[in-house]
């Protein structure tokens, strides 16, 4: 569980990049890994933080999903340039599913075309040519006509319990400012490192 100090100076952050310049204030880098040990990166969207920690949502066969079904540690990495003299987030911790419920809610809140989206894609899957994508979407926009898109049995939302936070705080001639919070059970300390 975050603590509530962690989660003031997190969404503090988080609200500074949301009224700067930055067109995506959400958007995070998550690094997952294969069962060969092979990382790899991509941008996902940040969907929610509380205490247990941050969410986003994903299909579950993807290569993402699959990854961080069988190996659930993973590293969370955000940056704001806009804010202050530039500022990094870093979380390491587990990614857990969220409850079927809470998939099913923010699935609901979704633009309709993205719900018809998550249907037809066969996320990290082969795919022959476009046209065979656009009669998938045209299937499942069918399929629904007239009712509400229910959410796909293989999408939903993680959670990255943290067990590491970092704030790096950027500053002149590199002399930034680095505050990493870690966990051992329930207890979180800090402490300052050199940058």
């Amino acid at each position: 569980m975050l603590t509530s100090e962690i989660l003031n100076t997190f969404r503090e952050l988080l609200d500074e990049a949301a009224a700067s310049a930055d067109s995506e204030p959400t958007a995070m880098n998550l690094s997952t890994v294969d069962a060969a040990g092979r990382v790899s990166s991509r941008i996902v969207l940040l969907k929610g933080v509380d205490e247990r920690g941050f969410r986003f949502f994903t299909n579950y066969d993807s290569d993402k999903g699959a990854q961080l079904q069988a190996h659930p540690q993973v590293a969370l990495c955000f940056h704001w340039k806009a804010v202050r003299e530039g500022v990094q987030v870093r979380v390491e911790g587990a990614a857990r599913r969220l409850l079927a419920e809470e998939s099913d809610a923010y699935f609901a809140s979704r633009a309709r075309g993205s719900q018809i989206g998550a249907w037809a894609s066969l996320q990290s899957q082969t795919l022959a040519d476009r046209a065979t994508f656009e009669q998938r979407v045209a299937h499942y926009e069918h399929e629904f006509e007239g009712r509400d898109v229910p959410r796909p049995p293989h999408w939903g939302g993680f959670v990255v319990e943290a067990d590491l936070i970092e704030f790096w705080y950027g500053a002149k001639f590199r002399l930034h400012e680095r505050v990493r919070w870690s966990r051992h059970g329930q207890t979180w300390t800090h402490r300052l490192l050199y940058p």
